[in-house]
């Protein structure tokens, strides 16, 4: 016979481990399976102050707790796995992984998280790796004393581009509006900085390059005038669309391919509860995700205690 768990979590982020951490400390036994690195979008941030109760800390160190919280309250992780297939209509709750390996819940809770939007422009794919990043906390070392450009105009573009100035010789912020969405001390902090340059209502148009980027074309909207910047590297911070490829052929999704989730964090399925940056709402931030991964636990819970 398979091994059947209580709650089966898909996703390692903030919200799943805060899942894994409620379930498998209620004594349910409790798998969380992780396509990538656990802490999910977590550990790409370089740092993070705002987190109730918790001084300055980096995302990585951050999620590193959380992880170990988990396992020390008995949840089991699997990371670097591709889901691959999933039965929810059925009891208990299949998913596959590896296109080889199945297993059985009597509850499930998507937390796939989300992935950084694209700006889709030439040059975008092309040399993704190769002076395209969405992750300074990954690659900012690799630009120490060069030149690139930030595009974004929220709170995380500009950390990052304050982050960025540690290790690159100058930073180009390129924002589509004339003003910030960014809160106040995250504008003023990256306009008090001399490294920081701003291109407002711009955006890049094209990116160019041989083995790495070399330039990019900015375009001012209003007046349609182009310029080309020499730089090394491009950071793309225009926040993030939901990993729920393949759920719209069980759960609800909205037009932006976000799960639908009522008060309880259920979706339309008995049974299955969804949490964190897949899901529809209006804000995502770590407590957020922390929050809905607490609610999507406890549901998942009183669900199984009642059926």
């Amino acid at each position: 016979m398979p091994e059947i768990f209580d709650i089966i979590i898909i996703g390692g982020g903030p919200a799943g481990l805060t899942a894994g951490i409620y379930a498998s400390r209620a004594r349910m036994k409790t798998l969380i399976l992780n396509e990538g690195t656990v802490g999910g979008q977590l550990v790409l941030t370089h740092e993070i102050a705002n987190y109730p109760g918790v001084e300055s800390t980096s995302g990585f160190q951050l999620g590193n707790i959380m992880k170990k919280q988990a396992l020390a309250f008995g949840c089991k992780i699997k990371s670097n796995i591709q889901v691959t297939a999933f039965e929810y209509s059925a009891n208990p709750k299949m998913v596959e992984i590896n296109g080889n390996e199945q297993f059985f819940g009597r509850s499930v809770i998507l937390a796939p998280g989300g992935e950084p939007r694209m700006i889709h422009v030439p040059g975008e794919a092309e040399f993704k790796g190769r002076g395209v990043s969405y992750c300074a906390t990954c690659d900012g070392d690799f630009f120490t004393g060069k030149d690139i450009v930030v595009v974004g105009g929220g709170n995380s573009a500009l950390e990052e581009a304050v982050s960025l100035t540690k290790y690159a010789r100058n930073v180009a912020i390129v924002h589509q509006f004339d003003q910030f969405q960014a809160f106040p001390y995250a504008v003023e902090e990256a306009k008090a900085n001399p490294r920081i340059k701003f291109y407002m209502e711009s955006q890049v148009r094209n990116i160019f390059g041989d083995d790495s980027v070399k330039q990019v074309e900015i375009e001012h909207l209003p007046t349609g005038d182009k310029t080309m910047l020499a730089v090394d590297g491009i950071f793309i911070f225009i926040g993030y669309v939901a990993k729920t490829q393949g759920f719209e052929k069980c759960v609800h999704l909205n037009d932006r391919g976000e799960i639908i989730v009522g008060t309880e964090m259920q979706t339309n399925v008995p049974g299955v509860f969804a949490a964190g940056d897949s899901i529809a709402k209006r804000y995502r931030q770590v407590t957020t995700a922390v929050a809905d991964g607490t609610i999507a636990a406890l549901s998942a819970i009183e669900y199984l205690r009642t059926n």
